[in-house]
């Protein structure tokens, strides 16, 4: 062999030593890659199972309806109902038959014919429809949302192209009705994992403080999908099944918040003012059974001017209301007495500063008693400097709970504040400007009044309800707080509100309604001058404000009222709204003074009656004045009652008994109040739905009907009053 044989012999063994080496690396490599594929769950940033996942199972959202508000009285408050998303398909790859196409064929047709029912105008559709290279477009906010009766009148153009999205939306059927209260939930859009979701999220009120039960869960479920994204038949799947969101049940009774959203608005189209705020609670349990404001909104439309709720969000100087809680101070404290004399019209404090009551020339020499009913401010000045002093004061008021939020359970609450020091801010105290309160705290502090000095915590849940097992999860009930007040101050109180109201010529003598028992305090405050010291001078720049019980004698109800620069700076606003509502409730309630005013009205403690004979049962009543006595059946003895054993109740009211006749038959409730039919036919065991406000006017099932097991009954209720007091 040739020297240069040899050399490529050499050459060639060498070249594919390389090659062999190269082949062996590129190998190695790719076993190490394997191992690491194999080992690792995230190559260069993605998720290897995830993406396997991706591409051969799918997963779907099951979303969970959010639970429905209810009033006390079973009015549908907030609930969810199904809403629809309107989307236009653009691209033409999704018709095959082009008689029949699936796209938007016409964009300037579909964008006129469109503009009227979606409120929007042709430019606006037709630039959504004209966009290029998408498969498929949205209309904004003015396409979300609609409703059934909306997505018929788009069904019904027959135009191509067009598709819904079916999803839920938050409603409220009473539209602009107890709407700081209740807020409002709204749908959220959200983006995961490239796929849109949509949620109901609660944003003010109830519907935010309660969110989270409200919604409830979301499930899920995943299953196997072919090439097409299709479930593979017979394919297992995992489910998690949606939890409902829990209902809730309020304290409000929708009838009561009627008349004071009617006294508002009624208030509003006869004089001008900021704002005007109404609560009414139970006055034996701390119910809050209406609460409203004005200017308000409705839920639906969320048209919004002021997102504080007035009633706790808000603090502010409440004026003379709060001199009915410093007199309280002082009887507690053993250092008041009514009779005792003070010179009205002015004091001089030490600084030299002038602090004068709303007549500035006074009344004379007169008595504490008599200041209260005139709303003297020097009245409370003398009290404070002959025997009290700032921590006597402040400690009191902290007992009733002003200074501090009460716990009611709405958003945003505030606790007001009780700072005040040197003499004149404690002499301001004493009469409510300097320190700042809310109107639910003044009807908790207002609860000792009525519960013989007992202080009661307001609440707004009546229950919450699983919607699904029925199972009751939360119940509201009274709560104590602590007994701040005697059976003698208590009393002295109630005089004083009624002196006030009930008296000739005193501060609240615009209250007086003869014949209900309505006793109060007035309160007019200057509003402070957010832009430097002191207080604004306008004869409009004011809170007027009534706290208030009906009636005197066995309080049923506890009313705190408040406007802010009513026109003129007059109270008259305020105490027409009152009694506006006073009226109305009056006769909800059954015992309107009707022809018999000044009737004496007895009150009386129900005995237990189940068990005992009827005759005698009826001479009893007889002998106590209760002549509204009705009977059901023909029995000879009494097996259930109402009023319920221990329960006040007054000679106006009716007594049912029900007998042990085994042929029970429905009675004619026609002319009850809603209040008497329902407690009536509760009684019989027999489901009550109302219809309407006021007094029954008819009943689906006629009278003499016999009752059965599980009976049901609508009454027709109509309003027999008008709006005059």
């Amino acid at each position: 062999m040739t020297k240069k044989n040899k050399k490529r012999k050499r050459n060639n063994i060498r070249y594919s030593n390389m090659i062999i080496v190269i082949a062996l690396f590129c190998f190695a490599m790719m076993i190490a890659r394997l191992v690491q594929l194999g080992l690792s769950s995230t190559i260069d940033g993605t998720n290897l199972k995830k993406l396997a996942a991706q591409r051969t199972t799918k997963t779907e959202i099951l979303t969970a309806k959010r639970g429905t508000i209810y009033s006390n009285d079973n009015e549908v408050l907030a609930q969810s109902v199904t809403s629809y998303k309107l989307i236009a398909y653009l691209s033409e790859k999704r018709t095959e038959n082009k008689k029949k196409p699936q796209h938007v064929v016409d964009k300037e047709k579909t964008a006129k014919e469109l503009a009227p029912i979606l409120e929007m105008d042709e430019a606006e559709i037709l630039k959504y429809l004209s966009k290029e290279n998408v498969y498929q477009t949205e209309f904004g906010s003015k396409g979300k949302n609609l409703t059934e009766l909306t997505k018929n009148k788009i069904e019904a153009l027959n135009l191509p192209g067009l598709d819904f999205v079916e999803s839920y939306k938050r409603y409220y059927p009473k539209g602009n009705f107890l709407s700081y209260t209740l807020g409002y939930a709204k749908n959220v859009t959200t983006v995961e994992d490239g796929e849109e979701k949509d949620t109901i999220v609660g944003e003010m009120g109830l519907e935010l403080y309660y969110d989270k039960i409200l919604k409830g869960e979301t499930g899920y479920v995943t299953y196997q999908k072919d090439l097409k994204g299709y479930k593979i038949a017979y394919a297992n799947e995992v489910r998690k099944d949606a939890v409902e969101g829990k209902d809730i049940y309020l304290t409000i009774d929708s009838n009561v918040q009627f008349f004071v959203e009617q006294a508002l608005r009624m208030a509003s189209e006869e004089s001008g003012f900021e704002w005007f705020t109404m609560v009414v609670a139970d006055a034996k349990t701390g119910k809050i059974l209406a609460s409203a404001t004005t200017p308000s909104f409705d839920p639906n439309k969320r048209d919004i001017t002021n997102y504080l709720d007035q009633t706790v969000s808000s603090p502010y100087e409440p004026g003379s209301t709060m001199k009915t809680f410093t007199y309280m101070a002082a009887m507690e404290n053993g250092v008041y007495s009514g009779s005792e004399t003070y010179p009205s019209g002015i004091y001089v404090t030490e600084d030299g500063t002038e602090i004068g009551d709303w007549n500035r020339n006074g009344w004379g020499t007169i008595s504490f008693d008599r200041g209260y009913a005139l709303s003297s401010n020097v009245g409370i000045i003398h009290l404070i400097n002959r025997h009290m002093n700032s921590a006597m004061l402040r400690q009191y008021f902290r007992r009733l709970g002003f200074g501090s939020k009460t716990g009611i359970s709405l958003p945003n609450e505030e606790g007001g504040n009780l700072r005040f020091k040197y003499e004149t801010e404690v002499y301001n105290a004493g009469f409510g400007q300097g320190i700042t309160t809310t109107p639910m705290q003044n009807i908790q502090a207002l609860t000792s009044l009525t519960n013989d000095g007992m202080l009661l915590k307001p609440y707004l849940v009546e229950k919450i309800v699983d919607p699904t097992t029925k199972e009751v999860i939360f119940k509201g009930k009274r709560k104590e707080i602590e007994r701040v007040a005697s059976t003698s101050t208590v009393n002295k109180i109630i005089a004083l509100m009624d002196e006030t109201v009930n008296g000739d010529g005193n501060t609240g003598s615009g209250y007086k309604m003869e014949g209900y028992g309505l006793v109060g305090k007035t309160g007019t405050a200057q509003i402070a001058n957010e832009n430097g010291g002191g207080y604004l001078t306008g004869a409009d720049d004011i809170i007027s404000s009534f706290s208030g019980i009906y009636p005197k004698d066995d309080p049923e109800v506890i009313i705190y009222a408040s406007v802010k620069r009513p026109t003129g700076g007059v109270q008259q606003v305020i105490w027409n709204a009152v009694k506006s509502f006073v009226v109305n409730l009056s006769k909800y309630y059954g015992h309107e003074p009707g022809e018999n005013v000044g009737e004496e009205i007895i009150e009386y403690k129900m005995s237990a009656f189940t068990n005992k004979k009827l005759e005698d049962v009826l001479q009893q009543l007889t002998n106590e004045k209760i002549v509204n006595q009705v009977v059901i059946g023909n029995g000879s003895k009494v097996v259930k009652q109402y009023p319920a054993a221990k329960n006040k109740i007054t000679s106006k009211d009716k007594v049912f008994l029900v007998t042990n006749d085994t042929n029970l038959t429905l009675p004619d409730v026609t002319g009850y109040s809603s209040k008497e039919a329902s407690a009536l036919l509760k009684l019989l065991g027999i489901n009550v739905k109302l219809e309407g406000r006021g007094y029954v006017t008819s009943q689906s099932v006629p009278a003499g009907t016999s009752i059965t097991e599980k009976m049901e009954i609508t009454l027709s209720l109509n309003p027999k009053f008008n709006n005059e007091g």
